[in-house]
């Protein structure tokens, strides 16, 4: 099934198989239920035919001792080697990761972002993963690949304290965006279609260009997690999408059948060698995913890989969101770039 949203979430337009179609007017304001939400009620369908997910005690253990060596050896970008290093300054006394809270953004209070509209696709309710398209206009693309230009620089990933750059475990360059008013709004975005979630923020947004060869090895986006903080959701954000392969692979999420909805946005069954489901890089679309359940569990779907680009250069944009409990911004910080 596929929903058209306008302005935000002011509309919600529902096409399904059977030809009918119908609208749901949503209230436009930051309090209203999400387009996630909303879909889950919907589309409870949507994840037929995705594995069971075992939640034994056991197995759960042994699957987050795995997945925090892997996190560790290919490392997570954004996530400094300081991350545990905490402090408790609220009110209510939960700790608070302070090296975390510095790369989390708040908006200028006078920001003004123009509507913007695009349609979402569910592909699994739970774990949730939505492939959007016009996530980000024309323009807003290629505004972000122009403030990524002169501020590339090698990718890198964390062994321990070091960080290092490793080209066979992921080869592209980075850049760290100035938080503009574009780069604002779409971090403003980001958070609108999660349905601005308690406690969740947005860490500062990173661009990332692969050329021919580039590459990045299976990995979470999630490692270190605990019941207070945790980076939450993802988002893929394809700025460029001129290159032969480049997709994102997941390869523990089972491929919905060919054709329909998904016909355009998928790569052939089995392209390169993966298995599961790898979305294609067009440009302007994102893929979205949950990385944890309503319980603070990790999802071993999640585990997914930048496949290496065959010719061309593909341009990427990481938006993640981290919750933190407890934790209210000062507002008598003094707003920055």
């Amino acid at each position: 099934m596929n929903y058209t949203v306008m302005n935000g979430l002011d509309v919600l337009r529902k096409d399904d198989s059977s030809g009918k179609s119908g609208k749901d007017r949503l209230q436009g304001s930051k309090t209203q239920k999400s387009v996630a939400a909303v879909a889950k009620l919907l589309v409870t369908d949507a994840s037929k035919g995705m594995m069971a997910l075992d939640r034994s005690a056991i197995e759960y253990a042994f699957y987050v001792l795995v997945a925090a060596s892997i996190y560790l050896a290919v490392g997570a970008p954004g996530l400094p080697p300081n991350l545990l290093q905490l402090h408790s300054s609220n009110p209510d006394g939960i700790p608070i990761s302070q090296s975390q809270i510095e790369a989390l953004v708040h908006p200028d209070p006078s920001l003004d972002c123009s509507p913007h509209s695009h349609t979402i696709h569910i592909l699994s309710s739970h774990p949730l993963i939505i492939y959007i398209e016009n996530f980000l206009s024309p323009s807003e693309s290629a505004h972000l690949i122009s403030l990524s230009e002169p501020r590339w620089e090698p990718s890198t990933i964390f062994n321990g304290d070091a960080e290092i750059h490793d080209p066979t475990i992921r080869n592209s360059s980075k850049a760290l965006l100035p938080r503009d008013t574009t780069v604002q709004c779409i971090e403003q975005r980001a958070l609108s279609l999660q349905g601005w979630p308690r406690h969740t923020f947005i860490e500062r947004l990173w661009t990332q260009a692969y050329g021919e060869g580039g590459h990045y090895t299976h990995h979470f986006d999630w490692g270190i997690a605990t019941k207070h903080a945790r980076r939450v959701s993802s988002f893929m954000v394809y700025l460029s999408g001129n290159c032969g392969g480049g997709g994102t692979n997941f390869p523990r999420v089972a491929r919905p059948a060919a054709g329909g909805e998904w016909d355009g946005f998928l790569e052939e069954e089995g392209e390169g060698g993966a298995e599961g489901t790898t979305f294609k890089a067009l440009a302007g679309n994102a893929v979205f995913w949950e990385n944890f359940d309503a319980e603070g569990r990790g999802y071993k779907e999640m585990i997914h890989a930048g496949m290496p680009v065959k010719r061309g250069r593909k341009v990427g944009l990481n938006v993640w969101s981290w919750y933190q409990a407890g934790y209210k911004p000062d507002t008598n910080d003094k707003y920055e770039l």
